[in-house]
């Protein structure tokens, strides 16, 4: 008991909240140390370091901050030098830890052994999630995973024992559900190679998807370059109750936002609205906001959170944020780049799709809609878990509208499907019963995995190019992302509403006015679901997946890597930059509308090459469409004249000495954080992608690979260029931040056309495509 406090607490409080937080971090300087993890006992939270470089910062800027602002720049490398402007200036940052999950973690790691370093200098964690397939059921596909997978997750677990980083085996669940149940907290700043990483938002954590390139980079120490994000406000006003959900919010900001609309900013939720949201359904919000291209989403620390830090068994935290609760909220008067408002009282439960995530129709409308356009009404499956919607709370109020249905007689009419997102709400769920509930109405529960939300999913219900539609509480809708099948009308909802369509057979049901018909004849409408936001008895932590590494160092470790593996592939260096203009570059493909990174690389069954740069090359662009004849995969070789898949034509492009260029058009490369999307490119031979526009991450995984990513100054001139162009980028000599390059297009005809190109490389970027990658300059710093 500290009489101190006792005395001065009330008096400080009274003379407002800076005074308090000088005597809070003073009086609590001499508690106990608090652990980020019980993985990592001997790594500790340092609001006290953060508060010192937010005070630092607010002084400087002279004006309140956003509490984005406070997290990212309370973990800048230089708060008294660093140039600070949102959506201008590159800042260099220190961030607490790095997440890799299996898929990205193989390159990622591949490249830090590359780097020479014997350590990782951060506490950093491997994820294996991505390369379960859904099949037959989660104890069988897990088992077929590590028997055909074993030695990608061997080379992961002795490599994370090697250098120093923490293994979660197949079986464990999914990264983003992990780390918010063991390693975000608020005020956390953390990168993750998936683009779902802002999931830890929920958790009042900054946590930004990146390229494994910029893991490397933290995990060696280096500071790591992001452009000042942007912030955008979104106001929530009343409460949300009956069949709306925090899905719906998220859904709601897609539709109004798009899925470009974050593009450079964070998305900051603020106002009395938020305290009627779970921390796992602000996590559900943060999640998906990478479908706006956001850098990340955040919510503002609150009791939510603190209860959901006690479950999970991190009280002590909870308790020194509660300490610092004003640094880990935005100042009052801090001023937003630009502010959504959406009133929850009069929010209604959404749909958005098909085959793209901002599509967004209220439920009361779909049916018309769907009508209108010729979607498929039958429902053939609906899917709910993954990432985004697999907390206790998700699969317990899916189980009170499937018990619903059960009490009446009835069972799914679609198939149905369950995925965990951990191993301990598989069994936290099974201990309390949702797991009955859900199979009985006719749920098959898959592993604790990604499964069919990024496409691994052995789907025999349908032939492929057979029209379907399908709805799941996923994140992400592109064609043919979740069964390969383009003609697949994918949905996106909120767990609740797809169980209630599996249940209903069509998407034309909605549940709020709509009426079912019972076993007995009776016409009955299901109630708004409800469930415990967390279970009333502790979590059941289920098995235990995972591997410390060695107390002793992984120094006398060995990581082997077969010359003769089609899974891995050790990295050779990329060629360094030539020193003059890249000279008559061939259009590979000038690419016809949304091109994401599943369609420059594919998933799903290509997965398996994740860990192989040459074999995973053969995917590159597979699914763009080419402008030419709006084939895909079929481009023509100007060598011979004759047509052949993009990879085929880009290898023999690189055999004869010829370098090429893509073209694209607006948001090029939006989706996954996947690097394989950039490595793949250069690998085979590409110097430059040209387009309108880019997403975020893809952007930066371009520059750290060699690759200039560029963008027509006018995007008109898209239109100008030609597939059998060829184009000459100029002025790379003189190549400076913010002044644009020039590009001089000769046609077939033998006429030409020259336009300006803009990028965003700062001095260190050139300097990476000066040396041929971020990798070869790190080696040329060492």
């Amino acid at each position: 008991k500290c009489t101190y406090c006792d005395f001065w607490l009330p008096h400080l409080l009274a003379l407002g909240q800076g005074v308090r937080r000088l005597h809070v971090s003073a009086a609590f300087n001499a508690k106990a140390k608090v652990s980020m993890s019980r993985f990592e006992p001997s790594n500790y939270v340092s609001y006290e370091k953060l508060n010192e470089n937010v005070n630092i910062v607010r002084k400087r800027l002279n004006r309140p901050l956003t509490l984005s602002e406070k997290i990212v720049y309370g973990h800048l490398d230089d708060p008294v030098g660093q140039d600070i402007a949102r959506g201008h200036t590159y800042l260099r940052l220190r961030p607490d830890r790095v997440a890799m999950q299996d898929a990205t973690a193989q390159m990622a790691m591949l490249q830090f052994i590359s780097s020479g370093l014997p350590c990782v200098a951060v506490p950093s964690t491997i994820h294996c999630d991505h390369l379960i397939e859904a099949q037959i059921g989660g104890a069988k596909d897990l088992a077929r995973a590590k028997d055909i997978n074993a030695e990608v997750y061997n080379f992961l677990a002795s490599a994370g024992a090697k250098y120093g980083v923490g293994f979660w085996k197949p079986g464990s669940g999914i990264i983003h559900q992990i780390i918010l149940e063991n390693y975000a907290y608020p005020g956390v700043l953390l990168i993750g190679t998936d683009s779902h990483t802002p999931n830890g938002g929920g958790l009042g954590s900054i946590c930004i998807g990146v390229g494994g390139a910029d893991a490397v980079d933290v995990m060696a120490g280096i500071p790591w370059e992001l452009k000042c994000p942007k912030v955008i406000g979104v106001k929530l006003t009343g409460k949300l109750s009956g069949w709306t959900s925090p899905k719906d919010v998220i859904l709601k900001v897609a539709g109004i936002l798009t899925v470009k609309g974050g593009t450079g900013a964070i998305v900051e939720y603020h106002g009395p609205g938020v305290d009627s949201i779970s921390c796992t359904g602000m996590a559900t919000i943060c999640n998906m906001g990478a479908e706006i291209g956001a850098t990340t989403s955040v919510f503002p620390y609150n009791h939510r959170m603190k209860t959901y830090l006690e479950k999970t068994g991190r009280g002590d935290i909870a308790s020194l944020a509660d300490h610092y609760a004003d640094l880990l909220v935005p100042d009052p008067g801090c001023e937003y780049d630009s502010i959504v408002e959406i009133n929850l009282d009069e929010l209604k439960p959404h749909i958005n799709g098909p085959f793209t995530p901002d599509l967004a129709h209220p439920m009361a409308d779909i049916g018309a809609t769907a009508a209108k356009n010729g979607w498929p009404l039958e429902v053939k499956v609906g899917l709910i878990g993954s990432c985004t919607n697999s907390s206790y709370e998700d699969m317990g109020r899916s189980a009170s509208v499937a018990k619903q249905a059960l009490d009446k007689g009835l069972k799914c009419k679609a198939a149905f499907t369950i995925t965990p997102g951990s191993e301990q709400i598989r069994a936290t769920i099974e201990r309390d019963g949702y797991s009955k509930i859900l199979g009985d109405v006719g749920g098959m529960v898959l592993a604790n995995a990604c499964g069919p939300c990024i496409g691994q999913w052995d789907r025999r219900d349908v032939k492929k190019g057979e029209k379907n539609t399908i709805v799941t509480s996923y994140n992400r809708n592109f064609t043919a992302r979740n069964d390969a099948n383009p003609a697949t009308h994918a949905f996106v909802a909120s767990p609740e509403i797809v169980t209630a369509l599996a249940i209903a057979g069509t998407l034309d049901f909605n549940p709020e006015v709509d009426y079912l018909t019972a076993a007995n004849g009776e016409k009955f409408k299901l109630e708004p679901p409800s469930a415990d936001e967390l279970p009333k008895l502790d979590f059941d932590p289920g098995q235990d997946t995972y591997q410390h590494p060695p107390a002793e160092g992984g120094s006398k470790l060995r990581v082997d890597v077969s010359p003769t593996s089609t899974r891995l592939q050790l990295l050779e260096p990329f060629d360094k930059w030539a020193g003059g203009d890249l000279e008559d570059l061939q259009v590979l493909i000038k690419v016809k509308g949304k091109c994401t990174t599943d369609h420059i690389s594919a998933a799903g069954p290509w997965l398996k090459f994740r860990g192989h740069l040459d074999n995973i090359s053969n995917n590159m662009l597979i699914g763009a469409v080419n402008i030419e004849n709006d084939g895909i995969n079929k481009i023509k070789n100007q060598l011979t004249g004759e047509y052949g898949g993009v990879p085929d034509v880009a290898r023999h492009y690189k055999a004869n000495g010829l370098s090429w260029v893509v073209v694209g058009d607006d948001n090029y490369g939006e989706g996954s954080s996947r690097e394989h999307a950039a490595l793949e490119p250069r690998h085979l031979g590409g110097r430059c992608i040209i387009v309108k526009s880019f997403a975020r991450i893809h952007e930066t995984n371009l520059k750290k690979q060699g690759m200039l990513p560029l963008t027509f100054q006018i995007p008109a001139d898209y239109d100008k260029i030609r597939p059998d162009d060829k184009i000459s980028i100029k002025g790379l000599a003189n190549f400076t931040p913010g002044k644009p390059l020039s590009a001089v297009v000769k046609h077939s005809d033998g006429s030409k056309d020259d336009f300006q190109l803009n990028h965003t490389f700062n001095e260190t970027q050139i300097e990476w495509f000066q040396a041929g990658s971020a990798l070869n300059r790190m080696k040329e710093l060492q």
